[in-house]
């Protein structure tokens, strides 16, 4: 049954808590319940900004074109049905100042046809490729998959034909918090297989990509020099805002979209 818009209103409310919230995911019998109410079967990827994919490498064909942005246009161009919200939950909640409070989530599937038509709209795959276009030119960075928390606060069955395309800041997005999950939980929330992030000698330890660019905090400063944890989800925010050009993202998985879509391929059915 779709929510009411009390129930959004109430939500909002309620979102600048999110990370206490996510603190009570480290109780082990606490991570159960949330674990089965809110992310159940989930699997979401962060998706790297096509900005900075080495084209001028092999990395994916004779093409040498092939970009993350592709893994949403399979999916755009695979569902029947598609609605953009009106808003994004995150950016409203916390009265956003940097980011298009307006471009919001993409839903793609036949469980869409159960979201509040007052939250959005539905739209076309033409109207549903420009607002992820959008999304890209306001710096936004994408996240897809399957994602239980939506289907609950948007009120729609089945979770299995809901696919969520996310399109993120780094400085409201509600998955700043993986950091914070229980481990298993926050695991759910990844990169794209066979990608990864590092800094080179170049780094003079400025301290840039520090300043609320990384979602999950993964970058910091040690002994003058940026250095990435393993909590890095590979977006490439980081990479791209380098002055000294000392980050880079490598690719070791040339069948990294193809693998990507395949495994929420196997999760999600959109036709």
């Amino acid at each position: 049954m779709a929510r009411p818009l009390w129930f959004v209103k109430l939500l909002k409310k309620a979102f600048p808590g999110i990370k206490n919230i996510a603190k009570l995911t480290r109780i082990p019998i606490l991570a159960k319940i949330f674990e089965l109410l809110l992310f159940e079967g989930d699997e979401i990827i962060y998706l790297t900004q096509d900005s900075v994919i080495p084209i001028n490498q092999e990395i994916g064909g004779p093409e040498d074109l092939v970009l993350p942005s592709q893994v949403l246009e399979y999916f755009i161009e695979k569902a029947k049905y598609h609605f953009i919200m009106n808003f994004c939950i995150c950016r409203a909640s916390m009265k956003c100042q940097n980011y298009p409070i307006d471009l919001g989530c993409l839903f793609l599937g036949e469980a869409v046809l159960e979201i509040n038509p007052e939250l959005g709209r539905l739209v076309s795959k033409e109207e549903a490729l420009e607002h992820i276009r959008k999304c890209s030119q306001a710096g936004l960075v994408h996240m897809i998959g399957r994602n239980r928390l939506d289907k609950q606060w948007l009120g729609v069955n089945p979770g299995n034909k809901l696919l969520s395309i996310c399109n993120c800041d780094p400085c409201c997005c509600l998955w700043r918090i993986s950091p914070l999950l229980n481990p298993k939980i926050g695991k759910k929330v990844h990169k794209m297989p066979g990608v990864s992030v590092y800094v080179t000698g170049d780094c003079i330890g400025c301290g840039t990509c520090t300043k609320g660019i990384c979602f999950v905090d993964a970058i910091t400063l040690v002994n003058n020099r940026a250095q990435i944890s393993e909590e890095c989800r590979a977006c490439g925010r980081c990479v791209d805002i380098c002055p000294q050009h000392a980050i880079k993202l490598e690719i070791r998985d040339k069948e990294f979209i193809k693998k990507s879509i395949e495994k929420i391929d196997s999760i999600i059915d959109i036709t």
